[in-house]
């Protein structure tokens, strides 16, 4: 009796949280919801620019970022931020998004899945080069904005286990000549709560290039784990990934690192809700 109430209604928090591991979930943040966000990526843990020389990482800083985000309706919101960059290619970064939910999972109304809409834009105001051959020259200031797009599709299988889907697109106006404007990319993600607050997570996105040129020779995907930890009005999630920055417009095209080279890291985020 207990499942068959639960699921008769509106299924709430698919995922734990506005962010799955480095993307964002199917959640939104309730109305006048204002949440505090600080996001940390260290250095490599391990492999030739990690180990105790650095001391597993902690020594360097890959990326911070820090936000504000606000809930407009209790679906929808939307959120700015700032991130010190990665410098590969982009640093001193802000960011803005919004997002909608568009489906809440619901039983009795034969609606299977939860569906959210999500649009992002990044700019960076670092100081232009003299080198013309770099994008960091940026001839046009339209060259320092990136955009993406993204359709999240979540359904919770039960109490504890939870899975989504995150087709995305991302648009930088400046690229290599080797690359290309437009990616399209597929995530996955997963949730498994092994109590009521605590779980495990895993997170990959695929990018999809063309098979006829020479595009991205040198970018990996995007896979990360995690665990989190929930308590009232704070949720904080441990990551280990191959990404250094934060956002679709920076993770999905600009992976640099490798699993296989031991080419990853740990990072956290914490979040803090307050009822305005």
């Amino acid at each position: 009796m207990l499942s068959t109430s639960l699921f008769a209604q509106d299924v709430k928090e698919t995922f734990s949280g506005t962010r799955i591991l480095n993307g964002h979930s199917v959640e939104t943040l309730k109305k006048n919801t204002l949440q505090f966000r600080i996001e940390h990526r260290f250095g490599d843990l391990i492999g030739v620019n990690g180990g105790i020389h650095n001391f597993y990482g902690f020594d360097q800083a890959a990326d911070i970022r820090f936000g504000f985000e606000y809930g407009i309706l209790d679906n929808l919101m939307v959120g700015i931020g700032r991130s010190k960059g990665t410098s590969a290619p982009y640093k001193s970064l802000v960011d803005g998004f919004v997002k909608y939910r568009l489906l809440t999972q619901n039983k009795s109304k034969k609606m299977p899945v939860s569906l959210s809409l999500f649009a992002s834009s990044s700019l960076t105001y670092q100081p232009a080069v003299s080198e013309i051959s770099v994008i960091q020259h940026y001839p046009e200031f339209a060259h320092r904005i990136a955009y993406s797009t993204q359709i999240n599709i979540a359904r919770k299988f039960s109490e504890r286990i939870s899975v989504a889907l995150m087709p995305t697109y991302v648009h930088r106006n400046l690229v290599n000549s080797n690359d290309v404007n437009g990616l399209f990319a597929l995530g996955g993600a997963f949730s498994v709560k092994i109590t009521k607050g605590f779980g495990v997570i895993g997170e990959y996105y695929h990018v999809f290039t063309s098979s006829t040129t020479a595009v991205r020779p040198d970018n990996y995907n995007s896979l990360s784990g995690g665990l989190e930890w929930i308590t009232s009005g704070h949720n904080f999630k441990l990551v280990l990934t191959n990404s250094r920055g934060f956002g679709e417009t920076q993770f999905i095209p600009y992976t640099f690192s490798n699993w296989l080279d031991k080419q990853f890291r740990l990072g956290f985020s914490i979040t803090r809700n307050f009822k305005l």
